[in-house]
């Protein structure tokens, strides 16, 4: 029987991820092998930190792309579009941290960092050799299945408010185009049923060929691939609360099972079962 306070812990072919019912904040991935682990761009509604452990591959954020190599951390804010992918089927392998934005929020309040809300990290990248070390003391204490909650709890404090204290923040948010910002809301508010692009277009007041082109060029994807991600990312959350996937694939607003097997794989590089893990009952 599954004990929800627990830790969740699954692994297939060298990929497991890692949550905690007492710790609904976190989510960590391990994956030993990224050769096989391929992405298409996409965006979380978290904030995302990894590190590189050995190997390299490619690494885009926005419209920054480079080779990132072992010891780099790499950071993404959420709604960044980003994929890290082989190099020419080289091995490499890496460690990934999900934190729910608004724990990271209350935390940059308590720190002192002003304003409400989330605020962004500067850079999509660092080798802060500090920063590589308190990731792998946190991580290892995280998985830790003998530690305890205040620990893991503590442990995460520390090391966010050390990437706090180290590394730049944002400013103000540039304003972004109010007839995009309308499209993406729209999408975000409809995702669940099937969309036209005219609908789109005349909620956001812009042209089809301008709707395209400018949407992908301010968010990184097609308005298709938003609605594709934003029902992932749905998905995702409803996995993690152990919904059977059937259920969970038509409230997402895919067709089917199969559906939203091939969209989850694309996007997060693990199928729906393997990222749920064993059912909960």
């Amino acid at each position: 029987m599954h004990q929800p306070n627990l830790t969740d812990r699954h692994a297939l072919a060298g990929s497991s991820f890692w949550r905690h019912a007492a710790l609904s904040f976190i989510e960590a991935r391990t994956v030993a092998d990224g050769r096989s682990v391929c992405y298409a761009r996409h965006s979380h509604e978290t904030f995302s930190v990894g590190l590189i452990d050995s190997g390299s591959s490619t690494y885009i954020n926005g419209r920054h792309e480079c080779r990132i190599d072992a010891g780099t951390l790499v950071l993404m804010n959420p709604g960044d579009v980003h994929a890290c992918n082989p190099i020419e089927s080289q091995p490499w392998a890496y460690r990934m941290l999900y934190v729910d934005a608004g724990w990271l929020a209350n935390l940059q309040a308590e720190l002192g960092l002003g304003r409400s809300g989330f605020r962004c990290f500067t850079p999509t990248l660092t080798r802060d050799p500090s920063l590589q070390t308190g990731f792998r003391r946190f991580h290892a204490v995280l998985i830790d299945e003998y530690a305890e909650h205040l620990q893991k709890h503590s442990a995460a404090v520390e090391f966010f408010g050390a990437m706090h204290r180290r590394l730049g923040m944002e400013g103000v948010a540039p304003m972004s185009d109010p007839k995009l910002r309308r499209a993406a809301e729209f999408i975000a508010d409809n995702y669940q049923r099937s969309l036209k692009l005219e609908e789109i277009c005349s909620a956001a007041g812009v042209s089809p060929s301008g709707l395209i082109r400018s949407f992908k060029k301010h968010y990184g994807m097609t308005p298709h691939a938003y609605l594709t991600n934003r029902r992932v990312q749905f998905a995702r959350a409803e996995l993690r609360r152990g919904m059977p996937i059937a259920e969970v694939a038509l409230a997402a607003g895919f067709a089917d099972q199969a559906h939203l097997q091939r969209a989850f794989k694309q996007l997060l590089a693990a199928t729906p079962g393997h990222y749920r893990g064993p059912r909960r009952i």
